[in-house]
């Protein structure tokens, strides 16, 4: 059958021209007697069907692929199976990517909201995480994060969906979270996708969620672990992420600066350059800690200078906002244009290291609530081992009866 598919396929422009959409008339259905080996026929047909739209996208030929793509569409949408349900969710992957491939995502859009709103009524849940997914990525590859935001506010996630497709939809999610600057929230779903995805497998992704999972740990003012830039797959593709970290630890805004003209354009290929962007006020944020204490007194001018800020100005209104937001406690001396820091008080007289703890206990209950939710056991075979009501009755007369033989015989001895 391979063979005969690849024959076709590469003949397909030797015979017509050009590729008009439908491969399904080279492998026709033989009538079934019966309705299982129609369904298997339809099952081998949409297969077909699927390797042709792979090989078209494999070979680059998009012009090809579009209008195949949308015959193949049109015949899953046709067939209303519920053994349909894993392979047409694979049918509509590879239809959002020939119209992502070809520049037209958009055009994609309102086919894949119809389809989620069937699939949701028919209970098809590897269609509706797939649907969901894909609408997510059509909005998120236009930048458009409030209608991501709606979307998801309006539909429910199966929870029995596979983990390639939950850890893809809170990578999403995550994404979305960063860019409407919920950092904690953005930061908790980055780790449980990374988690869900395969261990020996889906390195692309797994590099994509570090790299945004970095970036949103430094916004929350955290350090990444170190562990993180050594390992094998990542230790090439973190390579800017480590010194940019390197730069907000430091609280170096001339380094900062660098390393984002240097690795820009990578930045902007990973999608976290409008992120690392809001980064510049938290290395300044370190500096200014930094400053204040190393310094129990020191001019505006000088913080200006050190920071690399334009003027004494900017630097008493940064100042000014760091001890607001109680990243320093220190005095501003407007008159004599100076500030003066503050002995530094006691971390646990404070309600700091509860706050840590709170975070820790809820980030372990929550894997173990996602562990629970993940576990599968295969179907009905809680009862297989289970005795009916007339069996356990039966056992149970036999028990009592077996005791109270026993019982006589043990009476009779003694006599």
């Amino acid at each position: 059958l391979l063979t005969k598919f690849d024959t076709i396929s590469s003949g397909i422009n030797a015979e017509y021209g050009e590729f008009k959409g439908n491969l399904l008339g080279y492998f026709p259905c033989a009538e079934s007697k019966d309705e299982k080996s129609h369904a298997r026929s339809v099952l081998t047909e949409i297969y077909i069907h699927l390797l042709g739209l792979v090989s078209l996208l494999d070979n680059n030929r998009i012009n090809d692929a579009i209008p195949c793509a949308q015959e193949l569409i049109n015949r899953v949408m046709s067939v209303n199976k519920p053994t349909m349900h894993s392979l047409g969710a694979r049918c509509f992957f590879y239809y959002s990517r020939a119209f992502e491939m070809a520049g037209r995502l958009h055009e994609a859009r309102t086919l894949l909201h119809g389809r989620l709103r069937t699939s949701t009524l028919r209970h098809d849940t590897e269609g509706q995480a797939m649907l969901l997914n894909l609408l997510l990525r059509n909005y998120i590859h236009y930048n458009l994060y409030e209608q991501a935001e709606k979307l998801i506010s309006k539909t429910t996630f199966p929870e029995n969906a596979n983990n390639n497709e939950s850890a893809r939809y809170l990578f999403y999610l995550g994404k979305i979270k960063a860019t409407q600057l919920d950092y904690s929230e953005a930061f908790k779903n980055l780790n449980q996708a990374i988690r869900k995805a395969p261990q020996n497998a889906a390195i692309g992704f797994k590099q994509a969620a570090t790299k945004l999972l970095v970036v949103v740990q430094l916004l929350l003012g955290e350090v990444p672990e170190r562990h993180i830039f050594r390992d094998q797959h990542l230790r090439e593709p973190l390579q800017p992420y480590l010194q940019l970290t390197q730069a907000v630890l430091a609280g170096d805004l001339a380094k900062f600066s660098s390393v984002l003209e240097k690795y820009s354009d990578k930045f902007m290929r990973a999608g976290t350059l409008t992120l690392i962007n809001r980064l510049r006020h938290n290395v300044i944020k370190t500096g200014i800690k930094s400053v204040a204490l190393s310094y129990s007194r020191i001019s505006l001018a000088d913080v200006a200078e050190k920071l690399q800020l334009d003027s004494p100005e900017d630097a008493e209104y940064i100042i000014a906002k760091a001890i607001h937001d109680g990243v320093i406690e220190a005095t501003i001396d407007h008159d004599k244009g100076y500030m003066q820091s503050n002995d530094s008080a006691n971390v646990y007289g404070t309600n700091e290291p509860l706050k840590a703890y709170h975070e820790r206990i809820r980030f372990c209950l929550d894997i173990h609530n996602h562990s629970i939710k993940a576990m599968r056991f295969p179907p009905k075979s809680y009862n297989d081992n289970l005795e009916d009501a007339q069996k356990q009755r039966e056992r149970e007369q036999q028990d009592l009866e077996y005791a109270k033989e026993i019982a006589e015989e043990e009476d009779d001895g003694m006599l």
